[in-house]
């Protein structure tokens, strides 16, 4: 059994396991961290970003001012965004059999595999995942199509040239293997690959292992799963919370007894506690709103969004916020606002008693039929007539880079009065402001991340006890920040084996048993011998058939009967008749019973020699040795063979037969 892993992201894994001649990828994670190091799209010409200076090394020897830009001391491409891919050259993907989705940030990448790969195989994930993962591939393709860039940025990608560009992008990995986005041709090719499953649903591949998802607590539709054989099981641990949230809580006892356990996605900020972020998020709305600024929200537009919106609905009226305006901006907007209403079997039981009263599962309902929530497609149309100050916009992309989010950085950065408040966690918030500075607007940093920290995670693998754990490198060490916090690391016994991007992992457990089926009529024709109190054996001679990785004992075929002719004809050779098998030996020969028998038969010089596996009889007169073992015994008989077929008969007379 082997694991590759192609992602280099502890929480937007790719990983590629080998089990019983199936070839399954576990998630296909697109690393969005790459948009760091380009500039943003504007959705209207920014006079700013246009008089950036151009980039040229210290010496003069490198000139990319067409390339790169300069802002506050960074290095920016000047290109449409690109994304930093799965690993493609480590095994052939065309080969994969499956792919098994964890959750909807986790397939990101999957037009890649599915379109560009030869991938002719299934993709298996809950319905939530695959319709609000459609939502956030079209909002992405969205961003990118509404603001082409005409030129694209690649002499910076020359090795010798990258080495002498300032950092981060010096340090920048795989950039050859950046791409642009893809197309909503590619989406919709690459969903319709899809097939649905609901949790604890039981899908057989080909025979050989059946793969199982189960409720991960983390989003709507998020799994854990469970692949597993007759007589082995490994659990895929991607994206789970045990937070009392909005999704179904997570299935814990499922995963126990798995003899691989592999951990990816927990949280990405260990030191923060979701609650009293969310309490700190309200406070700052609050403090901008009455000071008569702006409030300015990155975010996806599915997941957190829920939760935030649940939280204001509560704090509104005890904060006099009744009159301020809320606005979620996104092409999607509309649709994930319904998606999250009617997903009704995949909320937690709370949300789930509402539908039957029938409620909302959601308050941004009551928000939205009150006028205090309006969503919009873009900062076009409807919006830009219904806009008033103070407000607080919610909006994408979480990155800085491209979106709506971009024209209001440009709009509210220069007043000290408004405020950006990062709830997501998947960026650098100093990386993703560093193209508008200098900037004048305050910057509060509340990320909400509700997925497993490592106190949670260990208690977790307590209680399930799993064999061995894998891991991203990433869990088995303190962060880098804080060296000395051995409490934000998995320490484990035996210790978890770590992977990195690239890595190939021989997991250590090797497959022992097989299941064999055995047909009535053969089985009927068994005779079993007791050969000890409760165990009976019985010999068995069959032909094995193995079809679709299910091995069946069938009865041996006789021979067809030669039909009669008159008429003469060549010999023929007879096929080989099938011989009955010799029987089965089991037991030990007792050595003074033995040395009487012999006795009785008229040999008296026996001279016994222990070894370490037994016994070895030297007849002297006979001039012959008996060699008596644990798993055999040995007749050593010159030219006598009426000796050596007595000698036989006697041993066989304490043997039993099967």
């Amino acid at each position: 059994m082997k694991l590759y892993c192609l992602s280099g992201h502890p929480t937007l894994p790719c990983n590629v396991l080998k089990f019983k001649s199936t070839t399954i990828m576990l998630d296909c994670g697109l690393d969005t961290t790459s948009v760091l190091n380009f500039l943003p799209l504007p959705l209207v010409h920014s006079p700013r970003l246009s008089k950036l200076p151009g980039w040229v090394s210290k010496d003069g020897t490198v000139n990319l001012e067409k390339e790169l830009k300069e802002c506050a001391g960074r290095v920016f491409v000047d290109s449409q965004p690109e994304f930093c891919l799965p690993e493609k050259e480590l095994l052939d993907l065309s080969t994969i059999d499956v792919i098994l989705i964890s959750n909807y940030h986790c397939m990101m990448a999957l037009p890649y595999i599915t379109e560009h790969t030869g991938f002719t195989g299934t993709v298996y994930a809950t319905e939530p995942t695959l319709q609000i993962g459609r939502l956030l591939m079209e909002e992405l393709v969205n961003f990118m199509e509404r603001v082409p860039k005409a030129q694209s940025a690649t002499c910076w990608k020359n090795k010798e040239i990258q080495r002498m560009l300032p950092g981060p992008l010096k340090d920048a990995v795989e950039v050859w293997t950046w791409k642009r986005s893809y197309s909503i041709q590619e989406v919709n090719s690459a969903l319709s690959k899809v097939q649905l499953v609901g949790y604890s649903q039981k899908v057989e591949l080909f025979g050989a292992v059946q793969v199982s998802p189960l409720s991960s607590g983390y989003s709507l539709g998020s799994s854990n799963w469970i692949i597993q054989s007759h007589h082995e099981k490994v659990a895929y641990v991607s994206g789970s919370s045990l937070l009392t949230t909005h999704p179904q809580p997570m299935d814990q006892s499922s995963l126990k007894n798995s003899d691989v356990l592999i951990l990816t996605g927990l949280t990405q900020m260990p030191t923060a506690n979701p609650d009293g972020m969310l309490g700190e998020f309200c406070s700052n709305l609050a403090m901008t709103i009455r000071a008569g600024g702006n409030v300015l929200v990155p975010c996806y537009s599915s997941g957190v969004i829920y939760d935030l919106l649940e939280c204001l609905y509560q704090f509104i009226d005890s904060a006099n916020l009744g009159t301020t305006p809320f606005y979620f901006i996104s092409p999607v907007a509309n649709s994930s606002l319904e998606f999250s209403q009617i997903f009704a079997e995949w909320l937690c039981h709370n949300k789930q008693s509402k539908v039957y009263l029938p409620e909302p599962p959601f308050p941004h309902a009551e928000l939205i039929q009150t006028n205090k929530l309006k969503h919009y497609p873009s900062i076009h149309g409807d919006f830009s007539t219904d806009f008033r100050q103070p407000c607080v916009v919610f909006t994408g992309h979480p990155s800085l880079r491209f979106g709506d989010v971009v024209h209001f950085m440009e709009l509210w950065g220069k007043s000290g009065l408004n405020t950006i408040i990062f709830t997501e966690p998947d960026f650098s918030y100093l990386d993703a402001l560093a193209p508008y500075q200098p900037l004048a607007m305050k910057c509060v940093y509340c990320p909400i991340d509700t997925r497993l920290n490592f106190h949670q995670v260990s208690k977790l693998l307590k209680e399930v006890q799993p064999l061995h754990v894998v891991c991203p490198e990433q869990y088995t060490q303190p962060p880098m920040t804080q060296s000395h916090r051995s409490d934000l690391m998995l320490e484990l016994q035996p210790p978890p084996m770590p992977y990195r991007r690239c890595s190939v992992l021989n997991l250590p457990f090797r497959r022992r048993y097989e299941r064999v089926y055995i047909l009535p009529e053969l089985a009927n024709s068994l005779v079993p011998s007791e050969i000890k109190p409760g165990i009976s054996l019985a010999t068995v001679s069959a032909v094995l058939h193995s079809k679709d990785n299910k091995h069946t004992l069938q009865s041996v075929p006789k021979p067809p009967p030669v039909a009669p002719s008159k008429k003469r004809k060549r010999v023929i050779e007879e096929p080989p008749v099938a011989l009955a098998p010799k029987p089965l030996l089991s037991g030990a020969v007792p050595l003074e019973a033995f040395l009487s028998t012999l006795q009785k038969h008229g040999i008296t010089e026996v001279k016994v020699e222990e070894t370490a596996d037994g016994h070895i009889l030297h007849l002297q007169a006979e001039d012959t040795l008996i060699q008596l073992e644990e798993d055999g015994t040995h007749i050593v008989c010159d030219n006598n063979e009426p000796l050596r077929t007595t000698l036989r008969d006697l041993v066989l007379r304490f043997l039993q037969k099967l």
